[in-house]
């Protein structure tokens, strides 16, 4: 126990903050309580607003205007960060206490080159100037695998990936070399490849330092990666604490739970996801019990009257649960167990409905007085799918490599450069403008961002009586009516809902919303492009829910675009895998998924983290692939995968390899690949 105090350098102690709005008080961080120790990192689980990002603000005094602590302290050597002035506090931010924000590209300053912003750190954290400040961020720049240093510290963000944009604010926050480094969903933007390898790096980094961590995020695989300890927050309140072995083999909380059950992954042969009904309360609640009892389907009277405390599970583990109450003792036997689900009935193949042949999109790259073309961007290159009635073909692959521009250009949202696209038989490129129009009720998109997909003008009504006013579809104003209610309904929509505005939804609501927009023309096709993204795993699995059932129901056939796996297990029938505007392997799902041939692939699927404690020892023998997507405007000789790939040979340097068929349903473009 002794040793355990020694390791702690930063202790939150009944932490409660709270922020003035004109709704009323809310209660951002209510009584919350957790220990960060030296080398070890801690996992802050739970949805959208439940007050995660909060708790890291907190802890750096970073809060919004009308917020203020309401109680408790934050000890770390010996001082309560609570009582600091701001002048004292500014030497504590990046010094002992440094923090990688979500989205990199807005966290760094676009007009400073990297250099500057990181010599700012190592002025006022290690007094740091001139020489020494460049050769320190140099070895900075180095130690987070950023090549050629010395010339990218003369570069403006811009001039950076995602990835290595996430790697300069890593060697931002590791130069005041601070004791406890807190990351606020670090690799939510990432790709599946550069995630592993922002995640290998600040694991690495850890170890090399010593440093404590708190990682937040509401991805259960990279908890399962990363973490030692983990903390369940839920409405502004922690709810489950636990060692993260003990966490993975018996979630206590019925939430932890449910965010186990709402997982895609391994869920194919199995019915409907788990889902969590309602939302999470607004925290200006006057809140009485527990809070997750309007949600819980074991809540009784108690859990509505009275507020559990904190019950010891042994090992680490504590829960607020009545559940784990001795005098409930009779309740708890199998009351938080998972449901098998029952099996969902196969989806039966329907005729070729989609057929796309040697697709390409070739965007000229213009320069000089006179704007002459001197290159081509290659965003596609070739490509060529079927997809069949009532099935689902996901499309998979790094942003970058001309996923969505192929979605768009089927639809001919982009006009193809070549190549060919042909829905139920007629060719989408050879429509003139009037029959393309008819056919636009057949094909139809759902994009990534809901909110920027929908006119914040337009009442819900307007946006999706607006594609059948347009397209003459469902007869006159008053049938539409009939038929948008109707949609709402089906989509899992209230109808009173109809007249609101886009910004009275949540997230999951406006893709439902987007999803509704799309199916009101009667499609045969639906192009889905990264629609959960965006989205809690609880808001995840009633979207996928909801987009099962409408195969089931319609027959409706999609094309999935996304770097979800776990949403390509559990939804596709067919896997198409993209790399640099090229498809290199395609076939069944259960093939291509369980045994990969072509390197990318087998790095891609090594490079998801699985939230499962022995997946990652399971699956060692192939590494993530490692290094940033070259450019489709001058794309490697030869095979376009060879400077990354750890199989290459000669032959993969000189000539592009030939689609080979290994199977009656799939085919590889591997030099290697039989």
């Amino acid at each position: 126990m002794n040793t355990t105090e020694k390791n702690v350098v930063l202790a939150l102690r009944e932490l409660s903050m709270h922020i003035d709005s004109e709704r009323g008080v809310v209660r951002a961080l209510d009584r919350v309580s957790f220990e960060l120790r030296a080398g070890e990192t801690f996992a802050l689980l739970g949805e959208s607003g439940c007050g995660k990002s909060m708790t890291a603000l907190s802890l750096m005094r970073l809060l919004p205007p009308a917020g203020r602590i309401a109680g408790g302290e934050v000890q770390m050597g010996g001082r309560d960060l609570c009582n600091l002035t701001e002048a004292q506090m500014r030497r504590v931010r990046g010094g002992d206490l440094a923090m990688i924000f979500q989205e990199p590209g807005t966290s760094l300053n676009a007009v400073l080159t990297v250099g500057q912003q990181l010599g700012e750190v190592l002025a006022i954290h290690r007094g740091l100037k001139g020489e020494a400040a460049r050769t320190e961020a140099i070895a900075l720049m180095k130690q987070v695998g950023i090549p050629d240093p010395e010339r990218r510290l003369t570069e403006y963000p811009f001039q950076f990936s995602g990835g290595m944009k996430q790697r300069v604010m890593i060697a931002m926050a590791l130069a005041g070399k601070p004791k406890v480094l807190i990351a606020d969903e670090p690799t939510t933007a990432l790709d599946v490849t550069i995630q592993a390898q922002v995640l290998d790096l600040m694991a690495d980094l850890q170890r090399e330092q010593r440093m404590a961590m708190m990682l937040i995020t509401h991805d259960l695989g990279v908890v399962a990666k990363m973490a030692h300890r983990i903390g369940v927050m839920y409405a502004g309140h922690l709810i489950e604490e636990a060692p993260r072995d003990r966490f993975f083999a018996k979630p206590a909380h019925p939430y932890s739970v449910k965010l186990f059950e709402a997982l895609p992954e391994g869920h194919r042969q199995s019915g409907k996801l788990a889902t969590i009904p309602g939302s999470v309360p607004p925290l200006t609640t006057d809140f009485i019990g527990c809070r997750f009892a309007a949600r819980c389907e074991h809540a009784w009277d108690r859990c509505r009257g009275e507020a559990p405390r904190w019950y010891e599970l042994g090992d680490g583990q504590r829960v607020r649960c009545h559940l784990f109450d001795a005098v409930e003792q009779g309740r708890t036997s199998g009351a938080v167990a998972s449901k098998v689900q029952e099996a969902k009935p196969p989806t039966r193949a329907g005729d070729t409905l989609l057929e796309v042949q040697g697709l390409q999109v070739h965007f000229p790259i213009k320069r000089g007085v006179f704007q002459r073309t001197v290159g081509h961007v290659k965003a596609v290159d070739g490509v060529s799918l079927t997809l069949k009635a009532g099935r689902t073909l996901a499309l998979v692959g790094e942003s970058g490599c001309g996923k969505t521009t192929a979605g768009k250009a089927i639809l001919r949202l982009i006009e193809p450069t070549g190549g060919s696209a042909a829905l139920g038989g007629a060719d989408i490129g050879s429509l003139d403008p009037t029959a393309l129009r008819a056919l636009r009720s057949k094909m139809q998109m759902v994009f990534q961002d809901p909110f920027g997909s929908l006119n914040p003008r337009l009442r819900v009504s307007e946006i999706i009586d607006e594609g059948m006013e347009a397209l003459g579809i469902g007869g006159d104003a008053v049938a539409r009516r009939e038929r948008i209610l109707q949609i709402m309904q089906q989509v899992g929509l209230r109808p009173e809902m109809v007249d609101r505005y886009p910004h009275e939804f949540s997230g999951g609501q406006r893709q439902r919303i987007a999803v509704a927009r799309a199916l009101a023309v009667s499609p045969q096709l639906i192009v889905c492009d990264e629609p959960t993204s965006a989205l809690d795993v609880s808001v995840q699995a009633q979207i996928l829910n909801l987009l099962q059932e409408l195969q089931s129901e319609l027959g409706l056939a999609f094309l999935f675009i996304t770097h979800n796996i776990g949403v390509v297990e559990y939804l596709a029938h067919d896997v198409a895998v993209m790399y640099l505007g090229r498809i290199v392997e395609q076939g069944s799902a259960e093939e291509v998924l369980k045994s990969p041939r072509h390197p990318y692939t087998q790095a891609l699927l090594a490079a998801v983290p699985r939230a499962d404690i022995h997946a990652s020892a399971a699956n060692t023998s192939v590494k993530p692939v490692k290094g940033d997507l070259p450019s489709p405007s001058n794309p490697p000789q030869g095979c376009h995968f060879h400077p990354r790939c750890p199989q290459a040979r000669d032959e993969c340097k000189q000539s592009y390899p030939e689609a080979r068929k290994v199977s009656e349903t799939r085919v590889v473009s591997c030099h290697f690949a039989l």
